[in-house]
């Protein structure tokens, strides 16, 4: 069985949209990759972010 990560140990990611870093979760696993946004709603407003 593999250990789960510390909390701490976590990697990180800064929001394009918010310029907030976020966290890795675990329904991510498989895709952190591809993971862009924090959020729903900063996924929704990704195309204000860019035109502001």
């Amino acid at each position: 069985m593999p250990h789960a990560r510390s909390k701490s140990n976590l990697p990180t990611k800064l929001c394009p949209v918010c310029q907030r870093p976020f966290s890795w979760r675990k329904k991510w696993e498989d895709c952190w990759d591809e993971v862009k946004y924090c959020s729903e709603r900063c996924r929704r407003r990704r195309n204000q972010a860019c035109q502001d």
